[in-house]
């Protein structure tokens, strides 16, 4: 770090996870959805919608559980400030194999 300015840097992260239980998955979605400080008066669904729409979506109730502000949490210095993430069924997409170009 020069002049006191903070380094940026970018993580790229591709995680293959199996689910053996997606019911759990979900309801552990839709718990903290629930359980999440959300002022539902100024959403457009209500969280019974909310929560039916998350349970019934296994890759999104999977990517809801990701928590990337927990990743470096431990590490003093380093805060994550902003991220995109998601889940997809199936084999990894070819936008995200590993390799080299030259």
């Amino acid at each position: 770090m020069e002049n006191g300015e903070p380094v940026v840097m970018q993580v790229y992260c591709r995680v293959e996870v199996v689910i053996d239980d997606p019911g759990a998955v979900a309801d552990l979605a839709v718990r903290r959805l629930r359980d999440a400080d959300i002022d539902w008066s100024s959403e457009q669904d209500t969280v019974e919608e909310a929560a039916a729409e998350l349970g019934a979506d296994l890759p999104q109730s999977l990517a809801s559980l990701v928590d990337p502000d927990g990743l470096l949490a431990d590490v003093p210095g380093v805060r994550v400030r902003r991220g995109r993430w998601w889940a997809e069924p199936g084999e990894p997409s070819s936008r995200f194999q590993p390799g080299f170009t030259d």
